[in-house]
């Protein structure tokens, strides 16, 4: 990954440690550890320093993480699959491990693992996933059996249920939620699944 940012002696001390966090858990997840304890706990941190980050601080780690998402233009079931921005399916989506979606899809998303919604992806229906991330836009309801964040900028219509939610200042959740601990959903695709399986329709 390349980080260069800003002058040192301009970064913010939420930005370096913010920095270094977001280098580990993409190691972390680079190794097959997204999930583990650890993984977690720097989320967790991770969050808190998020409120501390000046608007262009926020600006660069979201491109960053938008290019390390696009990086790879062949989906690999072995690792994250990716749809990028333009790609147009018409037809549910299974996938068992990490997806990130950046393009239009109107039918139902099915992950165990963690779906990422991108900037300029457009959703249009339900999706059922053990962590969902929301950067642009969804119409339908969710389902997150662990953890729903709605990041700024994102604009979500429809109902929601997860054991946990994460909403930024200025996203649009226009809904129904339904959060709690004790909600038990998943895991929504047999744990044998090794492969991707939707109907696409490609757009011209």
């Amino acid at each position: 990954m390349n980080l260069r940012f800003q002058a040192a002696d301009r970064r913010s001390e939420s930005f370096k440690e913010y920095d270094r966090l977001f280098r580990k858990l993409y190691d972390l997840e680079r190794t097959g550890n997204g999930e583990s304890d650890e993984a977690e706990s720097v989320r967790g941190a991770m969050e808190w320093l998020y409120r501390r980050l000046s608007k262009e601080e926020i600006g660069y780690f979201k491109s960053l993480l938008t290019r390390e998402h696009a990086a790879s233009d062949r989906p690999s079931c072995t690792g994250k699959d990716v749809l990028s921005s333009d790609v147009e399916i018409k037809g549910s989506i299974k996938c068992p491990d990490q997806l990130f979606i950046d393009g239009k899809v109107e039918g139902e998303i099915i992950s165990n693992g963690v779906l990422t919604i991108g900037e300029n992806a457009d959703i249009r229906d339900e999706i059922k996933a053990k962590l969902i991330i929301i950067f642009g836009k969804v119409s339908g309801n969710i389902a997150a059996a662990e953890r729903c964040e709605l990041k700024s900028k994102c604009i979500f219509q429809g109902d929601l249920q997860a054991a946990r939610l994460v909403v930024e200042d200025g996203a649009t959740f226009i809904g129904k939620s339904q959060v709690t601990s004790e909600l038990r959903l998943g895991p929504f695709l047999p744990e044998n699944k090794q492969h991707v399986r939707h109907s696409l329709e490609r757009q011209k």
